[in-house]
């Protein structure tokens, strides 16, 4: 029989905001609240208004707005203050928190008051981001030592592949994490013919067309000026491409602008967001490759959204995204740069047969569902609340 717990997801974004980790916990909690009960503790957002229509609980935290981001933060709460109080009386059986800042600590307070066990997950590269914002690698690295504090006073940690283990030991951390992929809610198509023509109709594709295809933040830290510096020495081989940039971001405009630079607006196009589900996996459908050479990614969602759908990616050797796939069996990867990078697009497509059987290790190897992993989360957390109920004792 199923033991109905009561888990507490804090975590530093959540929607209006929209990004990897949001969906990652959106996905997580739906499907633990099919057997357990779930309140997500966020941000405040006076413009939000669907939290009631969500199968779980969210409790927002007073918040500010991060300058130059779409981003908010948690403001501090006392062990005093109402909305501490509040979340004590929520009788939590374990706490996960999903971030290190305001509202992650505030999980692990909450927790040491209520004597339960609190769960952490590494999902960002956090060194990536902040030198990116801050431009002072000595504040970075203050930064990056309070992260590995705050993980190193959970109970467990999970990891969302084995290279994000690395990482975070050179941050600081000092446990031994558990390992947890992520999974998708996307299914592969039943009707691929009818997806294909409506993707082509949508953006005027010829049905030989090649299609490549990136899903993601629209920004330098995923590497996407790298892809769009590929594409123009691929385009310059004469060799017959089309590619969606789906997605937005701080660089959309200077992608746009980029992509008429070199000339190839009529072969590159950003699509901007694209939020229907049934399209994005009809894009996932049509697509030959996916382009993914982000250094700064830990395991996008996207990479597993694509496979499911028998489109495999092509990766940076060595990248922690990377982890999870097997060159040549279920995606391809190469070193980081540009050239090698065109000729590696070029080689993977001339040959058909292999690249087919590639595309179904993909579904077959990475496309995990939320079900899988919410089970394998779930059964983490009873070991924890056994383990921690065995040491009061």
């Amino acid at each position: 029989m199923t033991r109905r717990l009561k888990i507490g997801i804090f975590m530093d974004s959540f929607y209006p905001t929209i990004d990897g980790v949001v969906l990652v916990i959106d996905n997580l909690a739906k499907e633990l609240s099919k057997y357990n009960d779930v309140v997500m503790v966020v941000p405040y957002n006076s413009s939000y208004k669907e939290d009631k229509n969500r199968p779980y609980k969210v409790k927002r935290i007073r918040s500010m707005k991060l300058p130059t981001t779409e981003y908010r933060v948690g403001l501090r709460k006392s062990n005093t203050s109402k909305a501490f109080k509040e979340l004590v009386n929520e009788h939590f059986d374990i706490i996960h928190i999903h971030s290190p800042f305001t509202i992650g600590n505030l999980g692990i307070r909450i927790a040491r008051k209520c004597h339960i066990p609190v769960i952490g997950t590494f999902h960002t590269r956090y060194d990536f981001e902040l030198n990116k914002r801050l431009k002072n690698e000595l504040i970075t690295n203050i930064v990056i030592k309070e992260i590995a504090k705050t993980f190193n006073k959970c109970d467990k940690c999970i990891a969302i592949n084995s290279k994000m283990i690395k990482v975070f030991e050179d941050y600081g951390y000092k446990g031994s994490p558990t390992i947890i992929y992520n999974g998708t809610d996307l299914k592969p198509l039943k009707n691929k013919e009818d997806a294909i023509n409506k993707i082509n109709k949508m953006f005027n594709l010829k049905k030989d067309d090649t299609l490549l295809l990136f899903v993601g933040r629209i920004t330098s830290v995923k590497n996407i000026f790298f892809i769009l510096d590929s594409l123009k020495l691929l385009n310059e081989d004469n060799y017959n491409f089309k590619m969606l940039f789906v997605g937005e971001g701080a660089d959309y405009n200077k992608l746009c602008k980029r992509i008429k630079e070199y000339n190839l607006e009529d072969k590159v196009l950003a699509t901007g967001p694209i939020n229907d589900r049934d399209t994005l996996a009809a894009i996932y459908t049509r697509a030959d490759l996916f382009l993914f050479p982000s250094l700064f990614d830990a395991s996008s969602l996207v990479q597993i959204e694509a496979a499911v759908n028998e489109t495999p990616g092509l990766f940076i050797e060595g990248a922690v995204t990377a982890d999870t796939v097997e060159n040549d069996i279920s995606g391809y990867t190469c070193e980081l740069d540009t050239t090698i990078y065109k000729d590696k697009i070029k080689d993977i497509l001339k040959d058909k047969k292999k690249h087919k059987e590639i595309s179904i290790n993909a579904r077959k190897m990475l496309g995990k569902s939320w079900n899988v992993i919410a089970k394998e989360t779930y059964n983490l957390y009873l070991e924890e609340i056994d383990k921690k109920n065995k040491d009061l004792k």
